[in-house]
């Protein structure tokens, strides 16, 4: 007998993808996306764009299986890849649970309400912009700020007869300048990581101005001018909505309370999850106490007690939103939203997205379709556009900021030193393409989340995005003329 066993032969690497199996997901994504949104307009995102991510995740997943990858290890990508963005999901359902509250509290109607006596429908579009840009910029964060200071424009916007989709796009070019321009922003902090050689954070941000400030600054005069012309076409005057809002809620300073909470909650640096939470709960708290009548209105059961409807009021406005009964149908029409059931259709979507990208990526699709991109440019110009190409395509392709900040971050920092790029010219294009354009994508996961939150469709507010759409184009212009594109000593070899 032999003292030997036998053992089972290694198994074979995976292959290489091929360029047409690196392709062929993202055609069939492009198909089935397409169809989506011709059949169903606007309602796709209820249910057919996620159904469509889902198939071409496992339509990648079966070339990812022809190649030698196994069932478990794109099923773990693809998990990994879902688990990746259960901090924003959380984040998400804690900002539709503080939509539900803050309108049971009467927050964003005061803000409305003192946004009719304070502003010109003239100067709104620019306010708003200049206001978010402000926001985010303290805060850090595009996502908190339209979720809170966003809702209540657009909100505010609805009730003066002005556009929703402009008032959204001004939300959007505020945030996302703010966005990019603190030292506080999650990707601002990223990108200068992946792109390294020495590269700082404060040199990013200066570096990023130079587009960012001419992006905003282009963006506030067609917002002005928007605005100059304009024609608010309200279903009530400006002197009935106030006076509907009063009658409906006790509009006060003290309502804003919850609003200064966040702020300092923000400040404080707490994880937004927790941050928006906590003002979420305070606001429902203050609610039974600011807002007795329409709490009793909306918890539907003369038998409790008024303790006992505030807590029954206080879980389903976090939980399935509030609903306003003050017998005006605008109002009640207008503030009769948020709840973390509200978000479930854009969390499907980001899954939906994030299992495609996660499994595009661990079998190296993503990677082969960048290859040929990086070895062709041969101009520092299409070199720049290189680098803004693919963070839009990856934002399209994949559905997720992130990995249109990290691939291209990764893949093109050796060939921008080794024609002595500075570091900050990469960085700075990874921002204006992957960071900036994401929120153009209905299924990417920051469109998917700024659409859900401020009920405005991507493709309604994209038209006025303009610093999001400014921000690559001056940076490709800037590549090919020159402009602030600063050089170094080539490297032969990057570390």
């Amino acid at each position: 007998m032999s003292d030997q066993t036998d053992e089972a032969p290694p198994a074979a690497p995976p292959r290489a993808p091929t360029l047409l199996d690196a392709v062929l997901p993202v055609v069939v994504l492009i198909v089935l996306l397409v169809s989506t949104i011709v059949l169903f307009g606007v309602e796709a995102t209820d249910g057919p764009l996620q159904v469509a991510l889902l198939l071409s995740a496992a339509f990648a997943a079966l070339i990812a299986l022809k190649n030698g990858y196994t069932v478990a290890s794109v099923s773990s990508a693809a998990i990994g890849g879902v688990t990746t963005a259960l901090g924003a999901i959380f984040i998400l359902l804690a900002v539709g649970a503080l939509i539900g509250t803050w309108n049971m509290a009467g927050t964003i109607p005061t803000v409305v309400d003192y946004g009719i006596r304070l502003m010109s429908p003239a100067w709104f579009y620019f306010t708003a912009a200049v206001v978010c840009a402000v926001v985010g910029t303290v805060t850090g964060s595009s996502w908190t700020t339209a979720g809170t200071l966003g809702v209540a424009f657009v909100a505010l916007a609805q009730v003066m007869g002005l556009s929703t989709a402009v008032a959204a796009g001004a939300v959007i070019c505020g945030a996302y300048f703010g966005d990019k321009m603190t030292p506080l922003s999650e990707t601002t902090i990223l990108v200068p990581q992946l792109v390294g050689r020495g590269l700082t954070v404060g040199t990013h941000i200066r570096n990023n101005f130079w587009t960012a400030g001419p992006a905003l600054g282009i963006s506030l005069v067609l917002f002005l001018l928007i605005g100059l012309f304009a024609e608010p076409v309200a279903e009530v005057s400006t002197a009935a909505a106030q006076q509907a809002l009063g009658q409906a809620f006790n509009i006060s300073f003290i309502n804003l309370l919850p609003l200064l909470l966040l702020v300092v909650f923000t400040l404080l640096r707490l994880p937004p999850f927790l941050a928006i939470l906590g003002s979420a709960l305070f606001a429902g708290i203050l609610a039974a106490f600011t807002q007795p009548a329409a709490v009793r209105a909306f918890a539907e059961d003369a038998g409790l007690g008024a303790g006992a409807s505030a807590i029954k009021a206080i879980f389903a406005a976090m939980g399935t939103g509030f609903e306003s009964h003050s017998g005006v149908p605008v109002i009640d029409e207008l503030f009769s939203r948020g709840g973390m059931a509200s978000m479930l259709s854009t969390v499907w979507l980001i899954l939906g997205a994030l299992s495609f990208a996660a499994i595009m990526e661990h079998a190296g699709f993503l990677r082969r379709l960048l290859e040929p991109i990086v070895a062709r440019t041969k101009s520092r110009g299409s070199l720049i556009l290189a680098v803004n190409g693919s963070g839009v395509g990856l934002n399209v392709v994949a559905g997720d900021q992130y990995v249109a900040d990290v691939l291209p971050a990764r893949m093109f920092r050796d060939e921008f030193a080794r024609r002595g790029l500075a570091p900050q010219v990469l960085s700075r294009a990874v921002e204006d393409s992957g960071t900036v354009t994401s929120v153009l994508v209905p299924w990417n996961t920051c469109g998917a989340y700024i659409s859900g939150v401020l009920g405005v469709s991507t493709i309604a507010y994209l038209p006025f995005c303009f610093f999001n759409i400014l921000s690559p184009t001056l940076n490709v212009l800037y590549g090919y003329t020159g402009f602030k594109v600063q050089v170094t000593e080539p490297e032969e070899k990057v570390p």
